[in-house]
């Protein structure tokens, strides 16, 4: 799982622990890890939602300044499918 490099750091610092990802199917498990800078980030949820379930304050704890903001970034290829991928990040991992 990839992050965008000005998310990078907040992740890393726990500020942001959660995404929302436009695919066409999931590319993350629950409890897979990911590496991140020295350490990896752990899924602990993941779920589909609507677009509409995507409100200003979950674009804030994704790290985003606001919804248009954060479908900028969200849309990997042609995916349609909208998913919410909570993790935390281990920096031992």
């Amino acid at each position: 799982m990839t992050f965008t490099k000005r998310l990078r750091e907040p992740v890393m610092r726990g500020e942001v622990t959660c995404s929302v990802r436009i695919w066409q199917r999931p590319h993350v498990k629950v409890g897979g890890r990911y590496r991140l800078g020295d350490g990896a980030i752990e899924v602990t949820g993941l779920r589909e939602i609507a677009l509409s379930d995507i409100t200003p304050d979950l674009a804030r704890r994704s790290g985003f300044a606001g919804v248009v903001d954060l479908l900028k970034v969200a849309k990997h290829g042609p995916g349609e499918r909208v998913f919410l991928v909570d993790f935390e990040y281990r920096a031992d991992a």
